[in-house]
């Protein structure tokens, strides 16, 4: 089905196969009627040039040298049977070299060339000519002896026209042609009926798409899928896992949302209703400074509902892992938050040493490290210390981030990660949300993130360990001319 102009939609692919197998059968058709033509005329010739031959030869045996000059004995009946053809019309002359005729037709044209070697004679030859305007097959020889000169060697011709050969010729191309105009015509039939039912697993595919549910983004059966078929089927259901990943992710975001979002919005309306209510001045100020601490804990609790959702849904730009030094980035983030450590009067600290490269990415991995900075500095109070450290073996790279603030438990340790878990029942801001973040942030590269009681004393650690990266080994250098030259010679004076 041909598309019209300016249209984005393909062509079926029903029809793009058949063009594809119909269109050479249409180029390669007059080629092979061009090539029955062209055999057919050979053997439409071969019989008659047979007679031909067999004519050149009657007459050349009755030519005899008596005294050294030709007698042709050929009786009229004889004459009369060679011309006796009802379809074409036959010549023959019997001539020497140098233009006297013994017999036939005197005007005949005569072979233009004569081999010079007198032990070919008798060989007989075929050639083509025009004679009265007609177009003439002629078979000739000639009788040579060495004792005669050259000029009086007798040529022999039997010319006739054309015309049966061509009638055979005619009747060959038609028995083999006009079965094809059956024979195409069923094959284009077969071509039809094949296609059809090849491309039936198709159709099967399309239905069963179709059938679907809206909701339903299970796994499309290869059981019977047809092998060309698996590769496609293979990438959709792919697409399908995407796209359920993505819809968790955003129903969970959704009711998330909706979960955590209910409280702040609550309390932000009762501290608003309890401003329109206040006179004193000094009252409706600390009402206003409520409110404004309750819109600052949604738009963290926003912000951190979205870093989720952009984490687990895998952005194409979150999606790319590239070779980075990891101390490096994190030292960057530790500088971005030392004026939040003074204000709460805690030391952050950071230490490593050398590059720590790793294949990460950079945006995800600067969000890890701000929610585990966040989380230390929420739950160590004033005096007290927070410390980044990366750490590196040449086979791993481990991010730690140490604290000596209330601690946590090991029953705890196991259930920090979940979503809106806090270690000390809301004693402290915080929507549970940071450490979540972390961990699937982890998870993406191909690790996970634990939360432990600190061995030095109070506090916790959180640690991250990481796949070192290794730049792979520079190609050898290709030799110059010269050095290999060098190399390959002996020194002088050896």
């Amino acid at each position: 089905m041909a598309t019209t102009p300016g249209s984005d939609t393909e062509r079926s692919l029903f029809g793009e196969i058949l063009d594809w197998m119909l269109a050479p059968l249409l180029f390669v058709w007059p080629l092979s009627i061009a090539f029955t033509h062209y055999f057919a005329n050979n053997v439409a010739n071969f019989p008659y040039d047979q007679a031909l031959r067999e004519h050149v030869a009657a007459i050349a045996r009755q030519v005899k040298l008596v005294g050294g000059k030709p007698v042709l004995t050929l009786p009229a009946s004889a004459r009369a049977l060679l011309r006796a053809d009802e379809t074409d019309s036959v010549y023959f002359h019997v001539v020497t070299q140098d233009g006297k005729l013994l017999a036939g037709d005197k005007e005949l044209p005569m072979p233009s060339e004569l081999p010079g070697d007198a032990s070919l004679s008798g060989e007989i030859y075929l050639r083509d000519a025009e004679y009265n305007g007609q177009d003439l097959r002629f078979a000739y020889t000639w009788l040579a002896d060495p004792t005669l000169p050259r000029e009086r060697w007798i040529v022999v011709e039997v010319a006739e026209t054309t015309e049966k050969r061509t009638q055979l010729a005619n009747k060959i191309v038609a028995s083999v042609i006009l079965p094809q105009f059956v024979i195409i015509p069923l094959a284009v039939m077969l071509v039809w009926f094949g296609l059809s039912r090849g491309l039936r697993p198709l159709t099967r595919l399309r239905q069963t798409i179709e059938a679907r549910e809206p909701a339903d983004l299970s796994p499309i059966a290869t059981r019977r899928v047809p092998e060309e078929l698996e590769p496609l089927v293979e990438a959709f259901n792919a697409m399908l896992e995407r796209m359920k990943k993505n819809v968790e992710a955003q129903q969970r975001f959704v009711a998330d949302a909706a979960h955590q979002m209910r409280t702040p919005l609550t309390g932000l309306k009762t501290q608003a209703q309890f401003a329109i209510r206040e006179t004193d001045p000094e009252a409706l100020r600390h009402a206003l400074r409520q409110i404004a601490v309750g819109v600052d804990r949604a738009g963290r609790l926003v912000n951190q509902l979205l870093t989720l959702a952009r984490t687990e849904g895998g952005e194409p730009a979150q999606q790319r892992h590239e070779p980075l030094d990891l101390a490096a980035l994190i030292r960057e983030v530790v500088e971005d938050w030392v004026m939040v450590a003074i204000d709460k009067g805690i030391d952050l600290g950071y230490e490593a040493e050398g590059d720590a490269m790793i294949m990460g990415n950079a945006f995800l991995l600067r969000e890890m490290a701000k929610n585990l900075i966040d989380n230390a500095l929420r739950y160590t109070p004033g005096g007290g210390h927070v410390t980044c450290r990366i750490l590196n073996n040449q086979v791993s790279v481990v991010l730690e981030v140490e604290d000596d603030g209330i601690g946590i438990s090991e029953e705890q340790a196991e259930l920090v990660f979940e979503r809106f878990y806090r270690v000390d029942d809301a004693m402290t801001e915080g929507s549970g949300l940071g450490l979540a973040i972390v961990q699937e942030i982890a998870m993406q590269h191909g690790s996970r993130a634990s939360l432990r009681p600190n061995p030095q004393g109070r506090g916790a650690v959180a640690r991250v360990v990481f796949a070192a990266w290794q730049a792979p080994p520079p190609p050898p250098p290709e030799p110059d001319d010269f050095s290999e030259l060098y190399r390959q010679s002996p020194p002088i004076g050896t």
